[in-house]
């Protein structure tokens, strides 16, 4: 990481590279691990990422600008879902290089959808991810050759995105590709997203992990409050209040669950990760309301903040 009171010598790099794929095959584990610090959620569910979040990574000349994707949704057509692939198209036709996310060994349909969006002009590499999780290690050679039938990447990588040392040879293959230029942002710059946007997607990521496959992926969250004031004994002191969005009273029952636990629970560890990620005092006040069928309607997913 260079520091922000370095002078750069020397030609500069800097680029823009969206990471693609179908949902869940680990896009932002990804852009977590090359950026180096956690600004897109993570969660076993399917279609956590809901917008473009761009993480910034800066090493010696080059500046990397990744632009997370929300999986391509082809199984329901609903407002939500056309607002998602919208983001998908804008972001891989507008960028230096594709990050193509396939998990290793496998390709399935709606991998092929997700390739068939991509630009022939703009370099692609294919990430085969969770190589660690592939047990016939001898049989990636023969797919990697099947998936350059499908496509003419630039470069190939069998990886595991939580492999430290597969993240330094993936930024390494990256950089050939990024123009030489002036950096876009300071070196001291994470992401371009608010504070603000971050704490309702770390909400929504406890939300995901303490209720499992029982919610909905429609399920969202809205910040009502967000005002910061200087601590007595802390420098920063951070108040948040904010609303989780459900389409049932079951929904709502299960999120709040026995005695308001869950929603206790769901609180204390946003709290707990807002005060690291931050380097504040936060306090969390959280509600959850019912609002049936917002995920068809068009006016009420752009008031939720999708584009």
């Amino acid at each position: 990481m260079t520091d922000s009171t370095e002078t750069i010598t020397g030609p500069q790099r800097c680029g823009t590279v969206a990471i693609v794929g179908k949902p869940n095959v680990g896009k932002s584990t990804l852009l977590n691990a090359l950026v180096g610090q956690k600004i897109s959620i993570t969660s076993r569910k399917a279609q956590t990422t809901r917008h473009r979040i761009t993480g910034i990574h800066n090493a010696d000349h080059t500046q990397f600008i990744f632009v997370d994707t929300p999986g391509f949704q082809t199984a329901h057509g609903n407002a939500l879902n056309r607002s998602l692939n919208k983001t998908v198209l804008g972001a891989v036709g507008d960028v230096d290089l594709v990050l193509f996310v396939v998990n290793a060994g496998s390709f399935a349909e709606a991998d092929a959808k997700v390739l068939a969006l991509l630009s022939k002009n703009i370099p692609c590499i294919l990430v085969a991810n969770k190589l660690d999780k592939v047990n016939q290690r001898h049989e990636i050679a023969q797919w990697l050759q099947e998936m350059q039938e499908k496509h003419a990447f630039a470069e190939l990588m069998p990886m595991s995105a939580k492999n430290t040392k597969d993240i330094q040879r993936l930024l390494v293959q990256c950089e050939k590709y990024l123009p030489e230029q002036a950096w876009w942002y300071t070196a001291d710059e994470l992401t371009d997203r608010s504070e603000k946007f971050l704490v309702s997607e770390m909400i929504r990521e406890k939300l995901f992990r303490l209720t499992g496959d029982e919610l909905p992926y429609t399920s969202t969250v809205v910040i009502d409050k967000f005002t910061e004031e200087p601590g007595k004994t802390v420098s920063r002191m951070v108040r948040v209040a904010a609303t989780i969005i459900v389409e049932r009273d079951g929904h709502k029952a299960m999120v709040i669950g026995e005695g308001g636990e869950r929603l206790k629970q769901i609180g204390t560890l946003a709290r707990q990760e807002l005060e690291k990620l931050m380097d504040a005092k936060v306090f969390l006040e959280l509600w959850v309301k019912v609002r049936s069928g917002w995920a068809d309607d068009e006016a009420r997913v752009r008031s939720f903040g999708y584009e």
